[in-house]
């Protein structure tokens, strides 16, 4: 460990976070990947440096980019179990200010059902097999052996955090976690279900001349969404007006050649809504951004 290491950790586990580093570092030691949370359970934001993802993506996400950023950046991907990270002067900002320790359940191989009201937990008592379980405030947190994708809102008060996500930790619990069910995994398709977007009719004016619309390669189509969908499930904070600027993005490029499906809209509007996005959020942004183009 460097001096300056050596100082900010002497520091911190002299300051009241200090219980939260050495939480942190417990968990990064056991494999767990651990962030520092603000208040509100939020987590910190992109320094100057990775605003607006300039960067090139999430750290350690070769899908998104290569960012080798320091600094707590990129949400619940800044996630690390590397104790010289969590220990370094960069972070230490952050651990005075913390008000909690959060971690990534996907990349320690686990997925967490948070259960946030007492209905949620009769619910889950009643229909899923037992695992470890830890209290939270308002419910209960089920942790499973496995990994699928996060979805928010499969039903009134659960949400599924695995892939993706992160979670408060709260203490290891009772119970010894078991291996991720079939019902479990079900509820992701059943959330999914329940958000996706009613097909909308998208009315553009026919090209002049009657050209062929460039956008119709498909490679060039698919690269387009796909960096839109990752443009959205990057955004840490302002979510809202992430998912308004992405739509007016794709509008601007592919809204008056014909070329969007109801297929590509329901991966954008997906894309929201895994974020935490209600559908009236994404339909309004969706219109908002076809009226400003004059759509």
């Amino acid at each position: 460990m460097t001096p300056d290491c050596k100082t900010a950790l002497t520091r911190l586990t002299n300051h009241p976070t200090g219980d939260r580093l050495r939480t942190a570092l417990a968990l990064a030691t056991a494999g767990v990947p651990v962030l520092p949370l603000r208040e509100g359970k939020v987590p910190f934001g992109n320094c100057r440096a990775c605003a607006r993802n300039v960067c090139g993506g999430r750290p350690n996400m070769k899908s998104a980019g290569t960012c080798q950023c320091p600094a707590v950046c990129h949400g619940w991907a800044a996630a690390t179990t590397d104790t010289r990270v969590i220990n370094s002067p960069a972070w230490a900002a952050a651990w005075r200010q913390a008000a909690a320790v959060a971690y990534h359940p996907g990349g320690a191989g686990l997925t967490v059902v948070d259960l946030d009201n007492a209905e949620a937990v009769a619910w889950a008592r009643k229909t899923l097999p037992p695992t470890r379980t830890v209290a939270t405030t308002r419910g209960e947190h089920w942790i499973y052996q496995g990994t699928m994708r996060s979805v928010n809102a499969v039903r009134d008060g659960v949400d599924v955090k695995s892939t993706m996500a992160y979670v408060r930790w709260r203490g290891h619990g009772t119970g010894t976690a078991t291996a991720l069910p079939a019902v479990v995994r079900a509820l992701a398709g059943r959330g999914a279900s329940t958000v996706r977007p009613a097909p909308l009719a998208i009315t553009v004016p026919a090209l002049t001349g009657g050209g062929e619309c460039r956008h119709r390669t498909p490679a060039y189509l698919e690269r387009g969404i796909t960096m839109a969908e990752q443009r959205i499930t990057a955004a840490t904070n302002g979510v809202h007006n992430a998912v308004y600027r992405t739509f007016l993005a794709v509008l601007s490029t592919h809204g008056r050649c014909g070329c969007l499906t109801d297929a590509h809209i329901t991966r954008l509007f997906t894309a929201a809504q895994t974020k935490g996005e209600s559908l009236r959020h994404c339909t309004d942004a969706w219109t908002n951004a076809r009226t400003a183009l004059g759509l």
